[in-house]
């Protein structure tokens, strides 16, 4: 990736390697072509190829560049607003819908995974959603109650079966999701470009969009070295998006987050701490997540950019908080160390944009992309297709806008996160 061990850290040491691609050159057609290789863009080219429709997908980096391949691989299921706010954000029909598309994401992304014979380190063990603290264990408790009056498959554990799965004592309780699980999440998006590429899909990288314009019914979408002309375009760029689209980056704001990996840990550590291999957040406002990797590396993150005086805060940060959640850990050491960025809606919640006729895209998914961006490609191909229509999409089509100071807020979420790392947190 770039030759940045911190852009993909871990995941780019550990995932299978990419299918073979090249820099799209000269002009070519097809019926569709997709702009972005992260989890959105190549599970619409999977759905369309093998729906037999022709796809180009055009990505600027590497498959899986941007959040795709940075992320801390939780399959989690529904989004950060709780059950009950979405029908008053969305409206009763598109906050039932999305609640119901996004609660069985999971289940998406594992069969794709098993239909495909994707490496990805897959495991179907939940996710823990742990509480700091009376306010983060009342947090917990409510969002259990909303999910359980709708027949989802969620526990609340008291703290003693909370320390039995993770290992510590720092936690009142959590919120044990069935639905959810784990993946290596570069792993997964090259899994997802080889089943493209084995359905017929063409994906280009090294192919940074620069233009876009429209010829008759036709769209010519163009790079540095090329153009595709195409009846639709997908845009699936989201939180790094350039070039003609850039504006869905612009409706978003951006929130640093990183992780570091220890070496892997004794047989002895990996029966005490995530025996189950659960991943694992908390519910604290500057949150933290861990996991568990398939050679018994944690895997640990928080906000924060590891760039400046935010690289030293944040580990030295990370070293006091391990001790603290698991001083069975004793002196740890980290394998690798890697960074990305969050795009965050004001609402917490994704969008559907009509940039023009046959020009659709899905984006903001607010840390939550593996489920969504896999989900949200599929829900594209089908509209493509004509087997589903605008009106009976998940999310309202919206006009992209900037938030208010949203320099200022980037600029106070990496500057918050270093004081608050370097203040210390209480678990």
């Amino acid at each position: 990736m770039l030759n940045d061990p911190r852009t993909h850290g871990l995941w780019a040491k550990t995932a299978p390697a990419a299918p073979p691609t090249t820099p799209l050159t000269g002009d070519r057609t097809a019926e569709i072509v997709i702009i972005g290789g992260g989890y959105t863009g190549l599970s619409a080219a999977l759905h369309l190829a093998q729906a037999g429709r022709s796809v180009i997908l055009l990505e600027a980096k590497d498959i899986g560049f941007g959040g795709a391949g940075r992320n801390v691989g939780l399959i989690n299921a529904g989004m950060w607003v709780m059950p009950d706010d979405l029908p008053g954000e969305l409206g009763e029909i598109h906050g039932e819908r999305l609640l119901n598309l996004l609660g069985n994401g999971p289940q998406t992304v594992m069969a794709l995974i098993e239909q495909h014979a994707i490496e990805c380190e897959l495991t179907r063990s939940g996710t823990l959603h742990c509480a700091v603290g009376d306010d983060g264990l009342k947090e917990i408790e409510e969002r259990a109650r909303q999910w359980q009056k709708r027949g989802a498959p969620v526990e609340l554990l008291d703290a003693a079966e909370t320390e039995r799965r993770i290992g510590t004592r720092a936690y009142r309780g959590a919120l044990l999701d069935r639905r959810a699980g784990t993946l290596q999440p570069l792993a997964y998006a090259r899994g997802l470009a080889n089943a493209a590429i084995k359905a017929g899909a063409l994906l280009h990288t090294g192919s940074p969009v620069i233009g876009w314009q429209v010829r008759g019914q036709r769209h010519i979408v163009s790079t540095g070295t090329g153009s595709v002309t195409a009846n639709w375009v997908i845009v699936a760029t989201d939180a790094y998006s350039t070039g003609p689209f850039e504006t869905v980056r612009r409706e978003q704001v951006y929130l640093p987050y990183f992780n570091l990996a220890t070496t892997p840990l004794s047989d002895n550590l990996r029966r005490s701490i995530l025996p189950e291999r659960e991943g694992c957040w908390d519910t604290k406002e500057i949150l933290s997540s861990f996991r568990m990797d398939a050679r018994g590396r944690l895997v640990f993150g928080s906000v924060g950019a590891l760039r400046g005086t935010g690289t030293a805060i944040h580990k030295g940060w990370a070293r006091r908080a391990l001790a603290k959640l698991f001083p069975q850990l004793g002196e740890v050491e980290f394998e690798a160390e890697w960074y990305g960025q969050i795009g965050m809606t004001d609402n917490a919640l994704p969008r559907f944009h009509k940039f023009a006729d046959r020009v659709i895209g899905f984006s903001g998914y607010n840390g939550r992309g593996i489920s969504p961006g896999t989900v949200f490609g599929k829900v594209l191909a089908a509209h493509v297709l004509g087997e589903l229509p605008e009106a009976d999409l998940p999310l309202p089509l919206t006009e992209p806008t900037e938030p208010l100071m949203r320099p200022i807020k980037e600029a106070y979420y990496e500057v918050g996160a270093q004081i608050a790392h370097l203040a210390g947190d209480r678990f």
